[in-house]
Parts: structure tokens; C-alpha cells; sequence
């Protein structure tokens, strides 16, 4: 058993969300009214998540997308006030690390992407420095065949626009809606970029570059980060952890 403080506090020495520019607060987001016998992760704070939680009678929930964005409307009404009432009225913690849980070189979402890819990062690019470098346990002879690979392992589809370059040597990624990172990925080498999303203009650039684009799915690429990260914080406080994937096709 530990308290919320002390819990916070794990996740920051680890995460260290100081250094990053992000969209929303990391960290606590909402403070319950108990001490965490059981933690349970997830990607995203929604309402199925915490209605799973309290299933589990969970003292405290790790996300990696929260609730609250810069830009959104302030207001708690509808599912926002949903949300913050089952929390509320169960007292469970809600802690939520955007960027620095992609970041962490060991724990966070790209790292455990490359993990189970078989990928061997070797740099890092982009702003933030929050893409991945490096390449593959193997080499594959087509972007096709890394884009088959990637899908059996996630075990969803793939959107692949292979661009006109043969075997695929060094690889670039960064998960979830990093698109926008695409460029960069092509600027520092790679011959093949795997995110979570494509957007219009990525298709185009991908042909005209040559670098294939993966988009394998935001959630997909995204379910590895949380889990890691509440495992290794709940065996050093000495809890119980449990990660609980709410599917989603996005």
C-alpha cells in the first residue's frame, strides 16, 4: 500500500514531465480519497476504463491520455462530467503522462513499440526529440513485408504507402498522431516511418520521397507504455498493478 504522494512521485522521477512542451497536464489530474493498494494502466482516461476500474475496486488509474487539453472547453458537462463523477465518487486517483511516457527511453510508448516490433533504436528525431531511430532484427525486402509483420504483431491493419524504395534497412517511429513527424523521420534517413496516423499530405510525400509511411493505429501503437510504466512503479512501491485495454479501431 502506498499514497497518491508518494505514488506521484515515482512517476515523475521516471518520467521527469518538466523538460517536455506538452498539450495538457501530466501527472495527478484527479486526486481521490485513498491509499493505492491496486493501480490499474490503461491508454486513455475514458469512461469505459474507469467504469472497469471500479470494477477492480482500483485505488488509482495511469493513462496515457487524460482528461484535460489545452484549447478544450472548460466546462464539466456530459461525458466530462461523467467521468469526473465516477472518479470523484469512488476516490480513485487518475495520473495521466502525455509525452514523456512516448519518451522514456525504456518504459515509454516508443521504446515498448520496438520492443515488440523487434526494432533496435540507435538515435532519436523530430522535436523533443520524441522519434525513434534505428532498425530491425531482420531486414525486410519490401515496405509490404515490414507493413505484414507490424500488422500480424499489433494484430490489426495497416495502412502502408510504400513509396518506390526496395529493402528496408533503417526504420523511424513515433506512435500515436505523429504524422506531422514525417518529414523529420525522412531528413534523419529512414527508408520506411511507422506512426500511429496518416494524414492527406503523407501519402503524397511518401511517393514522391520514397520512404514508405506505416500508419498502424494511434491506439494500437499506444497500448504498450502505460502498462510498462505501471508494472515497474507498482513492483518498486510493492502493489498490485493490472492493465486493462479498452479496444478501440481509431
Amino acid at each position: 500500500m502506498t499514497d497518491a504522494h508518494t505514488l506521484n512521485q515515482a512517476f515523475e522521477a521516471l518520467l521527469q514531465p518538466e523538460k517536455f512542451r506538452d498539450y495538457g497536464p501530466n501527472g495527478l489530474q484527479v486526486e481521490g480519497d485513498r491509499e493505492v493498494r491496486l493501480l490499474v494502466s490503461g491508454v486513455t482516461a475514458s469512461r469505459a476504463l474507469i467504469e472497469a476500474a471500479i470494477g477492480l475496486k482500483a485505488d488509482a488509474i495511469l493513462v496515457h491520455h487524460g482528461l484535460f487539453w489545452r484549447g478544450q472547453d472548460g466546462r464539466v458537462t456530459g461525458w466530462m462530467r461523467e467521468r469526473l463523477r465516477l472518479l470523484l465518487t469512488h476516490g480513485i486517483h487518475l495520473f495521466a503522462y502525455h509525452l514523456p511516457l512516448d519518451a522514456h527511453p525504456e518504459l515509454g510508448n516508443n521504446a515498448q513499440l520496438a520492443r515488440v516490433l523487434g526494432l533496435q533504436a540507435d538515435g532519436r528525431f523530430g522535436e523533443q526529440d520524441l522519434g525513434f531511430l534505428g532498425q530491425g532484427t531482420q531486414t525486410w525486402d519490401h515496405p509490404q513485408s515490414l507493413a505484414d509483420h507490424v500488422s500480424g504483431v499489433l494484430g490489426r491493419s495497416v495502412t502502408c504507402v510504400a513509396g518506390e524504395r526496395g529493402p528496408v534497412r533503417r526504420v523511424a517511429w513515433c506512435t500515436g498522431g505523429a504524422q506531422g513527424y514525417f518529414e523529420s523521420a525522412i531528413a534523419a534517413g529512414a527508408d520506411a516511418f511507422i506512426t500511429g496516423e496518416i494524414s492527406e499530405p503523407q501519402a503524397h510525400l511518401a511517393r514522391e520521397t520514397g520512404v514508405a509511411f506505416l500508419a498502424c493505429g494511434h491506439h494500437a501503437t499506444e497500448r504498450y507504455g502505460a502498462p510498462a510504466l505501471g508494472a515497474h512503479v507498482a513492483k518498486t512501491l510493492g502493489i498490485a498493478h493490472q492493465f486493462i485495454d479498452i479496444d478501440n479501431p481509431a
